[in-house]
């Protein structure tokens, strides 16, 4: 079987064919594949000149601007793997990400992150000389994409190029993928591995919308991007969908490439009865972002189908296939296996196994189950393991566990996720003083050791946010005595509490105004009653819940209200103030500077 394609082979032949086409649009700014060839061959001649090449890391530290994929592409041109180093991280995370990838070159406008002895490069930097060809083979790495750990920290996945060239031509052979151009919505952040079939689209030849952070954050804002634009493909999770779908009611919506995150039923039923055109994706980052495809219609949520090339097994405790009707774990196997975990090899020979049934070969156990069911239909059923899905982010509850417990003062840490309504998962922590018992019962205070100041949910969540991205941050932390635990020692999830709301009280002020913003807060956030001096995120808001927020408050008061006056308010009675001043003005207040709170996470 023939090898498919390099990326950069079939970015040198589009540029060859179409030099004016539009290759990269991102704010006001515009590239046509031509400035994007002599921009990206610059860029890769200065790698060079620093003496980076074949297997080297690079990593890239920059917005979401024109900068962005010319980077990204330069490195490829260089011969080596990128890796991104999102600028919404805490520094701390990202020096640990830097060192553990043994960065060769940064690519940066400000310097960051700093590390010893790696030389900066800015985007637009450039060297003499011709554009000599580099050598490349399938296998070379082609990025590193650093994923949550259940040890506490994250592991840098590499993933070679062969793969995501058999990626883009598994895409096209199934029609994901269309073979004519297409305006392609980049929406997932860098970080996050549905970023690579989102911005390399590039390399075969469609016009990709680099859409930045403010109008990301912002549904009506995107909507409107969208159709001024006229993007006929955006990927998404189907909770970014729940927020997009109001917005773009009556418009032309492009067609939705899912993913992420299982898609719910009514979900799946709103969008193959609406009539819009939707593709469900699923695939672990091990395997380069997707492995199996299903269109958006006919019978409910379903996984679908392999891409070419792709092997998939489910399989009992002893690799034996399971029946249909059967839950087994999935494994994957074919081109689209990553190498492994960088500097991980006992953790990469625990995951990537021989192949039980291709001698010679490797598979990946995705720690997925999954059974065949009616018609043979591949349906998913949750996992084998602690790690969970939230807004399309990969979570290792132990790593949020591990991240809790080394916080000063604090004795042990367990994270659960807690569903107050349907659809509406949240990722919620417990936590005991440092010096006090282990405990088989659940406190109903703080217990502290002696000597040293009460533990707070609120101080403690401000801490984990310097220290984690905040997909990574609980939307509740709860302080107890001890934590349950089961006969054989072990944390009793289970008999955790519900994470207690506020006591039921007044709504916040004695206006109309004020009582109504409070009614959304309480709504949205599901608690009983809130307080002038609550933070939103302090009672269990997110950023996904925020939007919600706007967007009820938005329809009930007729302004143009933006999602950063709620993140960047310090508590409600910050927030009604902006809502007032936005009402009496008839529009909304300035927007405040942008804030890595202002994320919608997984999106």
């Amino acid at each position: 079987m023939t090898d498919p394609t390099d990326l950069l082979e079939r970015l040198r032949a589009t540029v060859a064919a179409h030099p004016g086409r539009t290759a990269v649009l991102a704010g006001p700014a515009r590239l046509d594949f031509a400035e994007l060839d002599r921009r990206t061959a610059a860029l890769a001649r200065a790698l060079r000149a620093l003496g980076v090449g074949r297997g080297d890391r690079v990593g890239v530290h920059l917005a979401r601007t024109v900068d962005l994929p010319v980077a990204l592409l330069a490195v490829w041109r260089a011969g080596a793997a990128y890796v991104p180093l999102d600028p919404a991280y805490p520094a701390e995370r990202l020096a640990f990400m830097a060192e553990d990838a043994r960065l060769a070159a940064l690519i940066s406008v400000d310097g960051l992150p700093a590390v010893q002895g790696v030389p900066v490069l800015r985007p637009d930097a450039a060297a003499d000389g011709p554009d000599l060809p580099v050598a490349h083979h399938p296998l070379d790495p082609a990025y590193v994409i650093h994923t949550s750990g259940s040890t506490g920290r994250p592991k840098g996945v590499e993933v070679p190029r062969g793969a995501v060239a058999a990626l883009f031509a598994g895409l096209e052979a199934t029609g994901t993928l269309r073979p004519e151009p297409a305006v392609a919505g980049w929406n997932a952040s860098v970080s996050f591995d549905a970023s690579v079939p989102q911005w390399a689209r590039i390399c075969r030849g469609d016009t990709v919308l680099v859409i930045d952070e403010e109008d990301r954050a912002d549904p009506a804002r995107l909507a409107a991007l969208l159709a001024e634009h006229a993007v006929t493909d955006l990927d998404l999770t189907p909770s970014h969908w729940e927020l997009l779908r109001e917005p773009l009611a009556g418009a032309r919506a492009p067609r939705l490439l899912m993913g992420g995150e299982p898609v719910p039923e009514r979900t799946w039923r709103e969008l193959a009865d609406g009539g819009i055109e939707a593709v469900n994706l699923y695939g672990p980052t091990e395997c380069t972002v997707e492995a199996v495809t299903a269109p958006i219609g006919g019978p409910g949520p379903h996984l679908g189908e392999a891409l070419p090339g792709v092997r998939l097994y489910l399989l009992d405790e002893k690799l034996a296939t399971v029946p249909d009707g059967v839950v087994g774990e999935l494994y994957l196997a074919g081109p689209g296996l990553a190498h492994g975990y960088i500097g991980r090899a006992a953790l990469t020979a625990e995951r990537f196994v021989a192949d039980p049934y291709a001698a010679g070969e490797r598979a990946y156990r995705t720690g997925d189950q999954a059974r065949r069911g009616e018609g043979g239909r591949l349906e998913y059923v949750g996992r084998v393991d602690r790690q969970v899905k939230l807004r399309g982010y990969r979570i290792e509850l132990g790593e949020v566990e591990q991240e809790l417990a080394r916080l000063s003062g604090v004795g042990s840490a367990a994270v659960t996720v807690y569903e107050p309504a349907p659809g509406d998962r949240r990722l919620v922590g417990y936590v005991t003083a440092a010096g006090t018992a282990a405990g088989s019962a659940i406190g109903s205070a703080a217990g502290t050791a002696a000597g040293t100041a009460p533990l707070t949910a609120a101080e403690l969540t401000e801490r984990l946010r310097a220290a984690v991205p905040a997909h990574l941050v609980p939307s509740v932390i709860t302080v107890l005595e001890a934590l349950p635990l089961t006969p054989n020692g072990k944390v009793d999830l289970a008999a955790l509490p519900v994470p207690a709301a506020p006591k039921e009280q007044a709504p916040a002020g004695t206006g109309a105004l004020p009582e109504q913003v409070a009614e959304v807060w309480s709504t949205v956030l599901g608690v009983s009653g809130v307080r002038p001096a609550d933070d939103f995120f302090s009672l269990g808001g997110h950023s996904l819940a925020a939007l919600r927020v706007v967007h009820l408050l938005r329809r009930r008061l007729g302004i143009e209200l933006q999602l950063r006056h709620l993140l960047d308010s310090a508590d409600l009675a910050a927030f009604t103030a902006t809502v007032e001043r936005a009402v009496a003005a008839g529009t909304a207040a300035p927007r405040p500077a942008l804030t890595a709170r202002a994320r919608v996470a997984g999106a």
